[in-house]
């Protein structure tokens, strides 16, 4: 609920700031006073649009603060939680909404002290009041809060959370079969593209190491005569020529060992020579051999060079290294089986679309009949009220319109609208069209209190709810918001003394003027202020002993 709420250089209002009790409170005061400033400065700190002129002439910006108790308010917790706005998961306690307005700028709101939007300040406010007014928007008027109250009045919270959890889950397989079939065509032609491409790719048999060593054999069979020349040249002067150099280093090998004979440090030499002789035997046999098995073959080449060609040709084809085309036949192979096996799940998924669609009709007529039922207990205790509330002969009706089955969605298979006839003989209508705005404050009263068990806003506002009646019938509106007080808060904005005399308590509202200056006032009475704000009521500016007693016995107090 509201518990406090300070505004400062607000149109009239220099500082103004009040406590706010549970129970009805009552708001009154000459005409003129400002009695709809705080019913005003509530609405900008829940969102509504900011004007520069209602800053107070002479400042240069507004500022209205609002603090709640969300004990009452599990929606506004949840929300706060959220969008990570509940003072680091803290939502037990209070919540503080600030808004600044500011002349030569933009307006600023902040949520528990974190920038706010004013799309986010109107859906925490959705949560914590509702402002029944001939001015302001109202939850009722919306479609959705209209059915939504009718499902918590005849109980259908688990009724309709089944509804909207089948049809989601019929939704989802839904969307999920109508893009596999109309992709169908495109995933036919995709199937045969894959199949060619894999079969494309299959057929070139391609090696993990073919590609390097296709590569060095190409090197080699075109280098062939280059090879064959070298080595033979080499051999020649190994082992072939007169003298060879394994002839000459077998010499020098016997010369050193003479030598080595006569001085002992010549016989490493010679042993590296004698190493060096073997060496160059073996270099030469391998040579021979090398050269023996060397023969110059060019349709050998021309096979390697056409292979090499095919592997490049079709990495071009599919723009890929040659090294990748393997990895490109994989993942074409891994696309055929996830597509092969959508196909297969097609029939299933069908199965399973029409199954859940069954489920949810199933809920969905349970809680159409529900609904019927629970709407005709409302119209009876809506109607009943309006009588009371200076409406005789006026009407309410919930209507039900049966939606088309594509239409049908998570809030069942009709649309819910709440209709009225405020006069008798004037045809039923949507309570969104009311003319008069101290009819439709009327009649969401008597919704409200018809509802009050059910409501999950914990604040109320009633601005001029009593426009256009006196007598009993507002002595009834005042019962009426008393009793809707006993299990939410409400503030109501009044002229009448028979609607302030059943508050819990009463605040006044009263304008002065100094130094040229106007300014606005708001105090809670006590006993004795408050029997002369009721007397004030009833007898204008003149009051006596006799309109004291009269406001005492109405107060109950006589």
């Amino acid at each position: 609920m509201l518990t406090h709420i300070l505004v400062k250089d607000l149109a009239i209002v220099s500082t103004l700031e009040i406590e706010c009790a549970a129970g009805m409170t009552a708001l009154t005061g000459e005409t003129g006073a400002g009695k709809s400033i705080m019913i005003d400065a509530l609405g900008l700190a829940l969102g509504d649009k900011a004007d520069v002129d209602m800053i107070r002439a002479g400042r240069e910006r507004a500022e209205i603060v609002a603090g709640f108790d969300l004990r009452a308010a599990p929606a506004a917790r949840a929300w706060l939680a959220a969008q990570e706005l509940d003072e680091g998961g803290e939502t037990d306690g209070d919540c503080l909404i600030r808004r600044l307005i500011v002349r030569d700028g933009r307006s600023r709101a902040y949520i528990n002290g974190r920038p706010a939007t004013s799309t986010q300040l109107r859906e925490l406010g959705n949560h914590l009041v509702d402002i029944h007014g001939q001015h302001a928007h109202q939850s009722l008027l919306r479609a959705n809060a209209q059915r939504d109250l009718l499902d918590a009045y005849g109980g259908h919270g688990a009724l309709a959370a089944a509804v909207a959890s089948a049809h989601r889950e019929y939704h989802a397989l839904d969307q999920r079969l109508t893009r596999l079939e109309a992709a169908s065509q495109e995933r036919a032609e995709r199937l045969d593209l894959l199949r060619y491409q894999i079969e494309d790719l299959a057929a070139l048999g391609l090696g993990a190491t073919e590609i390097e060593s296709l590569d060095h054999e190409q090197r080699r069979l075109s280098h062939l005569g280059r090879l064959q020349e070298c080595a033979a040249r080499i051999l020649q002067i190994l082992d072939e020529s007169e003298p060879s150099l394994g002839d000459q280093l077998r010499g020098a090998r016997a010369e050193l060992d003479e030598l080595a004979a006569i001085d002992a440090v010549l016989a490493e030499p010679r042993d590296l020579l004698e190493t060096a002789a073997i060496h160059a035997g073996e270099a030469a046999a391998a040579l021979r051999h090398y050269l023996d098995g060397l023969e110059i073959d060019p349709a050998e080449l021309a096979a390697v060079e056409t292979r090499i060609a095919q592997i490049h040709d079709l990495a071009r084809k599919y723009r890929v290294h040659p090294s990748a085309l393997p990895e490109a036949l994989a993942a074409r192979r891994a696309e055929l089986d996830t597509l092969t096996q959508d196909d297969l799940q097609l029939d299933d998924l069908r199965a399973a679309r029409d199954s859940a669609w069954r489920a949810y009709l199933g809920h969905a007529e349970s809680l159409s009949r529900s609904r019927a039922a629970a709407g005709e207990r409302l119209e009876r205790t809506v109607t009943a009220a309006m009588q009371q509330l200076g409406m005789a002969g006026g009407r309410f009706a919930v209507a039900s319109e049966p939606l088309l089955a594509e239409r049908a969605g998570a809030g069942g298979l009709e649309r819910i609208a709440f209709l009225v006839s405020a006069n008798p003989g004037q045809p039923l209508q949507p309570l969104a069209k009311v003319a008069s705005g101290g009819e439709l404050s009327r009649i969401s009263l008597g919704i409200q209190v018809a509802t009050a068990e059910c409501g999950s806003v914990p604040t109320l506002v009633f601005d001029e709810v009593d426009v256009g009646i006196g007598g009993g019938v507002a002595e009834i509106v005042g019962k009426l918001l008393r009793r809707l007080g006993d299990s939410r808060q409400v503030l109501c904005v009044t002229h009448l003394p028979q609607v302030a005399a059943q508050a819990h308590q009463q605040m006044r509202v009263r304008k002065e003027t100094h130094a040229g200056q106007t300014h606005t006032h708001i105090e809670t009475l006590d006993t004795i202020a408050r029997v002369d704000e009721i007397a004030r009521m009833l007898g204008g500016t003149r009051i006596t002993e006799r309109t004291r007693a009269h406001a005492r016995e109405m107060l109950g107090w006589g």
